[in-house]
């Protein structure tokens, strides 16, 4: 596995674990995370603080499961392919999302998080 794809699924498990610490751990001092859409959670998220507290949030509110089925890596990029499953207050979202990541130096730096239904996923953060 290349070591960008290593280092953005290392993400991945850390916040399947709840392991907030190495999360943040694995993202630069200025990294952004996009996050697409019109909830409560869009918006943009700058620094490793920032980008766990908005991880935290949304683990704490819905109950995921995120399943890679397709990395795709070079020296600068990580594309993964992500089949999502949530629930929370009785909703459920099932779907998929694409993760655009940008990593240098072992770092993650600049992250877009893609839903294939943007309205579902909207809904599903509506109170």
């Amino acid at each position: 596995m290349h070591p960008n794809a290593q280092t953005v699924m290392s993400g991945f498990q850390a916040f399947a674990e709840g392991d907030m610490a190495t999360m943040a751990g694995l993202f630069a001092e200025d990294a952004i995370w996009h996050v697409a859409g019109r909830s409560k959670w869009s918006g943009d998220y700058t620094g490793p603080q920032s980008i766990v507290q908005y991880m935290s949030g949304v683990a704490a509110e819905a109950n995921f499961v995120n399943q890679p089925h397709a990395i795709l890596a070079d020296d600068d990029h990580v594309v993964v392919l992500i089949k999502t499953s949530a629930n929370r207050n009785g909703k459920n979202l099932d779907g998929n999302t694409v993760y655009v990541v940008h990593v240098s130096d072992g770092k993650m730096t600049e992250s877009w998080a893609i839903p294939g239904d943007q309205y579902a996923q909207d809904e599903f953060w509506a109170d």
